[in-house]
C-alpha cells in the first residue's frame, strides 16, 4: 500500500479557510518556529564566566621602595605637572581579580589626605599603583 492511498479520501478536498480568523502573514507564521531563549540570561552568564581577570600582584619591598621614591620626586615636581605613565590595578566589579591598566597622562596633584594620585583623566588610589614612570 502506497502512502498516497492512505489519504485518498481527503487529498482532493479544498483547503479550509476560517471565517473567524484572518490568515496569518508569512512573518507571523515564521515567528512561531523561530528560536527562543529558554534560559533567560544564560548566554550573558556564560560570557561572564568565560571573561578572564588577573590577580593583583603584591609589591615586594624593593618595588614598594622604588614606588615611594618616585612619589617623592613627583611631589617635588607637582607644580611642573609632569607627564607620567602609571600602571595600576582596577578591581573587577563582578568577580574576583581585575585588570592592570596603563595610562599616560599629566599629573594634576598628589592628594596625601585621600592617598591618591590625581591625573588629568583619572584619580588612582595609592594602593592600586603598580609602577610609575616619569616621562617628562
Amino acid at each position: 500500500m502506497k502512502a498516497s492511498d492512505d489519504y485518498s479520501d481527503i487529498i482532493a478536498m479544498p483547503h479550509h479557510v476560517s471565517k473567524k480568523h484572518p490568515p496569518m502573514t508569512r512573518e507571523d507564521r515564521a515567528a512561531q518556529f523561530s528560536p527562543f531563549a529558554a534560559l533567560k540570561g544564560y548566554d550573558e552568564g556564560l560570557a561572564e564566566t568565560a571573561r578572564l581577570t588577573q590577580e593583583r600582584i603584591p609589591l615586594n619591598e624593593e618595588g614598594a621602595a622604588i614606588l615611594d621614591e618616585k612619589m617623592h620626586i613627583l611631589k617635588e615636581r607637582e607644580r611642573e605637572r609632569p607627564l607620567i605613565r602609571v600602571t595600576y590595578f582596577v578591581p573587577d566589579e563582578k568577580k574576583a581579580g581585575g585588570e592592570y591598566v596603563t595610562v599616560e597622562d599629566t599629573l594634576r596633584r598628589i592628594d596625601i589626605r585621600l592617598r591618591s594620585l590625581c591625573l588629568s583623566s583619572a584619580e588612582i588610589p595609592f594602593s592600586d599603583i603598580f609602577t610609575i614612570e616619569i616621562l617628562q
